[in-house]
C-alpha cells in the first residue's frame, strides 16, 4: 500500500492528498516562485498528475497561470498556495510547506541562475531545469 501525505491551505479550505514518493524534491529559486511566495526560495514536492487529487475545496481552489509550463493554485479564501500543474510534463508539484508531517528531502536546485540567496548545501543546482523536466540540464557551481 502507497503513502498518503495529506495537506491543506492556511486556513483549511482546501486540502490534498499526494501518494507515493514523489519524483523529485528540492528548491525553486525562480522569480516567479519567489514573487508569489514573498520569499527568496521556495521547496517544492514533484508527483505524476495522477497522485495527486483534490479531497476538499476544489471549489475555492483559484489559480493564475503566467506560463504555459506553470498553472498556480491557490485557495480563494485565504490565498494560501498549494499546488503548481504543469501539464506539459504531466506533474503536479505540491509546495513542500503544504503536506503536513512531511519528510521533506530536497536533492536539488532548480533556476539557479534566478538566485537572490546563495545556498551552500553540497545539491546540485540547475541553472534551470534537469534535462527529464525539459531544461538544459546545466549546472551552476555553488
Amino acid at each position: 500500500m502507497a503513502d498518503v501525505h495529506s495537506g491543506q491551505c492556511f486556513c483549511g479550505q482546501v486540502a490534498v492528498e499526494a501518494t507515493g514518493e514523489p519524483v523529485a524534491q528540492g528548491y525553486c529559486h525562480c522569480d516567479s516562485c519567489r514573487s508569489i511566495a514573498g520569499a527568496p526560495i521556495r521547496g517544492f514536492t514533484v508527483w505524476p498528475q495522477d497522485a495527486v487529487r483534490v479531497t476538499r475545496g476544489e471549489d475555492q481552489l483559484k489559480g493564475y497561470n503566467k506560463t504555459d509550463f506553470s498553472d498556480r493554485r491557490h485557495c480563494a479564501n485565504c490565498g494560501g498556495q498549494v499546488l503548481i500543474n504543469h501539464p506539459t510534463i504531466g506533474m503536479v508539484d505540491v509546495h513542500a510547506e503544504t503536506l503536513k508531517g512531511y519528510d521533506f528531502q530536497p536533492s536539488l536546485h532548480v533556476n539557479y541562475q534566478e538566485r537572490v540567496l546563495p545556498v551552500r548545501d553540497g545539491l546540485p543546482k540547475f541553472k534551470d531545469f534537469p534535462e527529464a523536466f525539459g531544461g538544459s540540464n546545466e549546472t551552476i557551481a555553488e
